[in-house]
């Protein structure tokens, strides 16, 4: 395996993002922190890549950031190449999959987090480690606790920094499938087999409804909502999906325009 921090594989059109520092359990040093912006954000400028899969190598997601890294940067200057992952994450427009493993801790779990779907083995195990460093919520967390689980447990899972288990992140609504580990890879390959395939506007308009619509009124989702509906009728897929619906077949979706 290289000794490249980040990874990058693309099967069809699934990309692959791996993690890999495993003698670190795959922590986070600058050159890692800067090859996440780059795969985040050069993912979401390739139309050729419909899904993104986030993971890590050596049997761990990731145990956050390495605080034994040198560091000869100002702490701000730092924290804002944190936040430039966190964004790139959020801002891709294509579905994203973490496929966790092992231990991911905090920004470790926050960039699972990040993605929108979340699948862990058994054996996996999560927290927001950074009161017992020292230190408060980064990459996303404080945005992203509240909204998966609501502000009482959101402050439990910081203040006490505890370590949960899959099951019970599964409970709380932080994963959304849980695995044995011999059936992560093909599970995770089978939800992101069947995204790739599914219309990408679409996915990508949706996606976003979604997020915006917790800071939303009922009133402005739903003009969000007519306008997204106004773009897919543009794209080729929305026909395609009325054909195949009529004809009992399967539809190509391409993501195109059919208005020139």
């Amino acid at each position: 395996m290289t000794d490249q921090p980040v990874l990058l594989d693309r099967t069809g059109a699934v990309l692959t993002v791996t993690l890999n520092r495993p003698h670190r359990k795959n922590a986070i040093d600058l050159p890692m922190w800067d090859g996440l912006y780059d795969a985040f954000h050069d993912a979401e400028r390739d139309d050729d890549v419909r899904v993104v899969v986030v993971t890590g190598a050596g049997g761990d997601f990731c145990a956050g950031a390495d605080l034994s890294a040198d560091r000869k940067d100002h702490p701000l200057t730092r924290m804002h190449r944190v936040n430039d992952v966190a964004l790139a994450l959020n801002e891709i427009s294509k579905p994203t999959i973490a496929k966790v493993d092992g231990v991911a801790v905090g920004a470790g779990w926050n960039l699972a987090l990040g993605c929108d779907l979340v699948v862990a083995t058994e054996r996996a195990r999560f927290s927001q480690i950074f009161a017992r460093r020292g230190l408060s919520l980064d990459l996303g967390g404080s945005w992203l606790l509240p909204r998966h689980v609501g502000l009482q447990q959101a402050k439990r899972l910081a203040l006490r920094a505890e370590m949960i288990d899959a099951a019970e992140a599964r409970d709380l609504g932080l994963v959304t499938w849980v695995r044995p580990v011999d059936e992560l890879d093909s599970f995770v390959d089978s939800i992101a087999a069947e995204l790739a395939e599914l219309p990408p506007v679409a996915l990508a308009l949706s996606k976003r409804l979604l997020e915006e619509g917790a800071s939303r009124t009922l009133r402005e989702a739903l003009e969000g909502e007519a306008r997204a509906q106004t773009v897919n009728f543009a794209t080729e897929d929305a026909p395609a999906a009325f054909e195949a619906f009529l004809t009992k077949t399967e539809a190509k979706y391409t993501g195109r325009w059919a208005v020139r």
